[in-house]
């Protein structure tokens, strides 16, 4: 009887393609083979064409809305777990539903939960993720996870400009910490915007705490989804005397008339991962590969060894 192999296999589903094919190159494996059958009502079916029996298998699948994202990663899961794989680590680069992080009005679902417990249901045996909306997301799961930060992306670009005067800014009151640990590493000043919705996703008003006279100011958020605050905070500070407004986001979510804003706005740069696949080009959009990170924290996790050194902040 032969032993069973532990040899590491990477698949990705459709809307993360092509982050998968960059993960597997930086892991130094070729990408696995999927085939999606799809039914005229739409209904889809995942294939794994290849043995995958008591191995340990990486699935690459941001989540981001609509929920097919969801849908396809959750069959990846059960279907590995049906076919006997022996780990299963649900690589989401972006954890789509997670601003239901919980209830902010009665009657609304904790949809972040739901998709917590969704995911180990299917099978996810291990989760790896980065920059969730909120940190206490991590505590949905009863299974190990790993949550990265793109600030070991981020960061030595920022230095790379050697920017003036440099100021690290929030463009909002819940991304206070993020703009301090971001602000800390670069030796920086850091200001904040307070800002009032109308409803979701409008704004209907917007202050400045700080000073960003003569400053170069990045303004640092987990996503970009509209694109509203972002564009509404970089106009607000080159009003306040600010000499430029970069943007660093994560997640280019970048719904809406998202890229039409960005185009409109003060702001010079938008730097952002391919978490999630940019549907159109825009001159100011630059896009940093998360591929090598999540290779090497692959790589750490299929070896069982410590990734503390992934964690800047």
């Amino acid at each position: 009887m032969s032993k069973p192999t532990l040899q590491p296999k990477i698949f990705a589903c459709t809307n993360s393609k092509v982050l998968g094919e960059r993960i597997a190159k930086a892991f130094g494996e070729d990408l696995g083979n999927v085939i999606t059958s799809t039914y005229s009502d739409g209904e889809f079916q995942p294939s794994y064409e290849e043995s995958i029996r008591g191995t340990r298998i990486f699935v690459i699948a941001s989540t981001n809305p609509g929920p097919e994202n969801l849908m396809e990663l959750l069959l990846m899961l059960d279907a590995a777990k049906r076919a006997s794989a022996r780990h299963i680590t649900a690589v989401i680069p972006y954890f789509g539903w997670a601003r239901q992080d919980r209830k902010d009005k009665p009657r609304v679902p904790i949809a972040a939960k739901l998709v917590a417990k969704m995911l180990e249901t299917a099978g996810a045996t291990r989760i790896i993720t980065m920059d969730l909306h909120a940190d206490q997301i991590q505590g949905f799961f009863e299974r190990p996870v790993d949550h990265l930060f793109a600030s070991t992306i981020f960061l030595p670009y920022l230095r790379s400009l050697n920017l003036d005067n440099l100021t690290i800014a929030s463009p909002d009151m819940g991304g206070s910490k993020r703009a301090y640990a971001y602000s800390k590493a670069l030796e920086s000043d850091v200001v904040i915007c307070y800002k009032q919705r109308a409803k979701a996703n409008v704004i209907s008003h917007m202050e400045l705490i700080g000073d960003v006279t003569g400053k170069n100011v990045v303004l640092v958020d987990d996503m970009v989804d509209t694109a509203g605050t972002l564009t509404k905070a970089a106009d607000l500070m080159i009003e306040r005397g600010a000499k430029s407004v970069r943007a660093i986001c994560t997640h280019p979510i970048l719904s809406g008339s998202a890229y039409q804003r960005l185009e409109d706005s003060k702001l010079e740069e938008l730097i952002v991962t391919d978490s999630i696949p940019t549907t159109q080009k825009s001159a100011k959009i630059r896009v940093l590969s998360c591929a090598d990170l999540f290779a090497d924290v692959m790589h750490k996790v299929h070896q069982n060894e410590s990734i503390s050194s992934k964690f800047i902040m």
